[in-house]
Formats: structure tokens, C-alpha cells, sequence
């Protein structure tokens, strides 16, 4: 088999351009439904199971010739309903007639994870009082509450949270994203309803996972979050750390629970 710059050349993913994007951003993939180019970490990779079935690789990590589709429900939704994956496999695959809700979860599933790792890393406070009093830190890199967190509570946390980054001169990050169970199942604690998570690279691989779902769920996109920003770095350093909006970053962002 022939050797590239001393790796084996194996058959391209459906839609990746080789050349880098004009602006030196990195390598691009072109969605499968849209036909728009993208990087990596804004759009999603599919590859085949070994029985023909489409499978999400949300890490981007699984072998085998991949397929591209963009970061958001409905277009996912599209590539089942218009047999987009049998075009881009040239074959014919067997699409699970919910991967769209399959996708939601792996990604809720992700960020769940990585919010587990920054735990690991000593990075997260859990808890009513040690949140509203962790808030005036200014290593502080998002809240987050539960999406199913009682109002009272969460409006206490953010109104000191949001004085506090008014007068640092700094933009607060309200995450709604994952529910009581996943928050807690992520700590290893139950209930966990509030939380911060402080600066660091396993906080800043959890604000990337969560910005990836909320862009999945209602397009939105986190301004930290961006493919600029990740450079899809977050999956790899994920794998290693074991060691170790509106856009409006105000606004706290909710969302339907998954498969909704």
C-alpha cells in the first residue's frame, strides 16, 4: 500500500478536502446533506459498524471511511429521511430511524464526561453555598445549573455571578445544559444542581463538549466554543486527561431534554 509522508495512505473520508482552508484554520469537511465545508469540530463524523448501520464517532476516533453531516439536529434528521448515507457509503447502509436523538445523547453523554474529568482535576464546586460563594472567584469559568433546577436558586448564584464578571470587565457563561441525573451521575454525587468550574484545560474541554451540544440542540454557538477556539483539541485532551445562547453569554441557555 502506498506510504505518504510515512503513513499508509488508506481511502479518504466522503467530503474532506485535503488542502487547508485559505485562512491556515485546518483541514475541512464538507456535510453530506448541505454540501457546505466546515471544520472538523463543526460538523459530525459517521462511519459504518461492521453490519452496514451508521454509527455516530463523536470523537472522531473509530476506523474506517467516515461521513460528515453538520453540527445540528435537523440536519441530521435530514440525511435519514433524504437516504443521504447511502449516497456518501455508495452502498446500501441501515440508518437507525432516531439517530438524531442517538446523536443528542452521545454528545449530553460527552460533555457529562468531561465535566467529570475537570471534577478530576479539582476544577469543580458542587453545592448551593460553595457556587453562590465560589462565584466571586475570578477563576471562575462557567456556573451551571441543572436545566431542571428550581428558578429561586439558580437566580441567587447569577446575580452575584453576574456582578462579579461586571466588575472584572468579564463576560459570565451560564450553563442549563445537562439535567440533575446527568449532572450528578458526572460528579459521582446526588443531587447535583449547581456547579462552577474553574479555568484550566479540562474546564476548557467542558465548555467546548457543552458548546457542541447546544449547537446540536438549537444552533446556537458559545462564543468560547467556536472551531477557532477548540482547534478539535477537546477530543484528544479529553482522552488524555484522565491524568491529570442566545450566543449571548448571559443568558442561560435551556434547552428540551434529550429525544424531545
Amino acid at each position: 500500500m502506498a506510504r505518504r509522508h510515512g503513513k499508509v495512505a488508506g481511502r479518504p473520508d466522503e467530503g474532506t478536502a485535503e488542502a487547508v482552508a485559505a485562512d491556515g484554520a485546518g483541514p475541512r469537511r464538507t456535510c453530506i446533506v448541505t454540501r457546505r465545508e466546515g471544520a472538523p469540530e463543526d460538523l459530525i463524523r459517521f462511519v459504518l459498524d461492521p453490519a452496514g448501520v451508521v454509527v455516530p464517532d463523536i470523537a472522531r476516533r473509530l476506523p474506517g471511511r467516515g461521513v460528515w453531516v453538520t453540527l445540528d439536529r435537523r440536519s441530521v434528521a435530514d440525511a435519514v429521511v433524504r437516504k443521504a448515507f447511502n449516497r456518501a457509503f455508495r452502498r446500501e447502509v441501515a440508518v437507525p430511524a432516531d439517530l438524531a436523538a442517538r446523536v443528542e445523547e452521545l454528545l449530553a453523554r460527552r460533555a457529562g464526561e468531561a465535566l467529570s474529568l475537570a471534577n478530576k482535576a479539582g476544577l469543580v464546586a458542587t453545592g448551593f453555598e460553595s457556587v453562590h460563594r465560589g462565584a466571586e472567584s475570578e477563576d471562575v469559568i462557567c456556573v451551571v445549573h441543572a436545566s431542571d433546577a428550581a428558578a429561586d436558586g439558580t437566580a441567587k448564584i447569577d446575580r452575584k455571578y453576574r456582578a462579579v464578571c461586571r466588575d472584572d470587565g468579564r463576560e459570565p457563561l451560564i450553563l442549563t445544559t445537562l439535567t440533575i441525573d446527568q449532572l450528578s451521575l458526572a460528579i459521582g454525587r446526588s443531587p447535583v444542581v449547581h456547579a462552577l468550574v474553574g479555568t484550566g484545560r479540562a474546564g476548557d474541554n467542558f465548555v467546548r463538549a457543552t458548546g457542541r451540544l447546544i449547537r446540536y440542540r438549537s444552533g446556537a454557538v458559545l462564543p468560547f466554543g467556536n472551531s477557532e477556539a477548540s482547534s478539535g483539541s477537546d477530543e484528544a485532551s479529553m482522552d488524555s486527561d484522565e491524568a491529570g445562547t442566545g450566543v449571548d453569554r448571559e443568558a442561560a441557555i435551556a434547552h428540551p431534554s434529550v429525544g424531545e
